[in-house]
């Protein structure tokens, strides 16, 4: 009941034993410490081309990233596509006239044998400042980089503090690369940054953490659903999708995360009483 009126609803008993047991906190990045809403924050190349390719391909993808680099460009009309193709948790490729486009990661640069040495200082610039970096190449040439930034949620700097204060292992799991991860965990506090981490792989990374005790996984997405599964607690965030809802063992109705510090309180102290009463017997 006290759970309910702060937004906490413990779907699973079990859950209330287990979470005292926790000792690693794992949280993902988008919609779970950042709002999930980013921004184009900075760019590289010749403004109109670049976003007039970019806007484009991306308006082929539900992807929040994509959606943001749209929204930048803001074009009136879009660019033909052809051969479209989403390369899951790396980027995205077409033809965009009679010119092969590909726009993503570095580490999908390299997979298509693109030099990035032209851009390399802006890339360093951006991610050091925790922007999460798009490059696009044009017939394998590169025309720019875009940097996407997320806004911290307002709690999420306080909820790790209390979290590392209470003496819980913090860390962050995300599919950035490793430069802007580490600036984004340092922004928040967090302890330990996994990157480069791709959707289906989540769980795996919750599997490899467990060998060092008991794993609570925060997550509000539709590839969250097998890490919160996998984890010995999962805490699914309430304004998440559906999916992860229902993979969740708690779930945070305000999607709040200084209500991951009110969850592990009130199954510590509903233990407490639960063992208090078993005595009392």
């Amino acid at each position: 009941g006290m759970g309910a009126k702060k937004g906490i609803l413990i779907r699973k008993g079990e859950a209330i034993q287990t979470m005292k047991q926790v000792k690693i906190i794992v949280f993902d990045k988008t919609g779970t410490i950042t709002k999930g809403k980013p921004e184009v924050a900075d760019f590289y190349g010749d403004e109109k081309h670049l976003f007039q390719i970019a806007g484009s391909l991306e308006k082929l993808s539900e992807h929040p990233i994509a959606k943001a680099i749209v929204k930048k460009a803001n074009l009136k009309t879009y660019k033909k596509v052809t051969n479209f193709k989403i390369i899951r948790g790396k980027g995205l490729q077409g033809i965009i006239n009679k010119k092969q486009i590909i726009i993503g990661t570095e580490v999908l640069m390299k997979e298509k044998k693109i030099s990035i040495k032209s851009v390399e200082k802006h890339l360093k610039t951006f991610e050091e400042n925790g922007q999460t970096t798009m490059i696009i190449s044009e017939n394998k040439k590169i025309i720019g980089v875009i940097g996407v930034a997320d806004t911290l949620k307002k709690d999420s700097i306080s909820a790790i503090k209390q979290l590392n204060d209470k003496g819980y292992k913090t860390v962050m799991i995300t599919g950035d690369n490793e430069r802007t991860a580490n600036a984004i965990a340092k922004q928040v506090g967090i302890d330990k940054a996994i990157a480069r981490v791709l959707p289906e792989d989540k769980s795996k990374k919750v599997k490899q953490l467990q060998k060092k005790g008991m794993v609570a996984f925060v997550g509000d997405g539709i590839n969250d659903a097998p890490a919160l599964k996998e984890a010995n607690v999962g805490i699914a965030i309430g304004t998440g999708t559906d999916i992860a809802i229902e993979a969740g063992d708690i779930v945070l109705a305000n999607g709040d995360l200084t209500s991951v510090v009110s969850a592990i309180n009130l199954s510590k102290a509903t233990f407490i009483k639960i063992t208090a009463a078993g005595v009392t017997e």
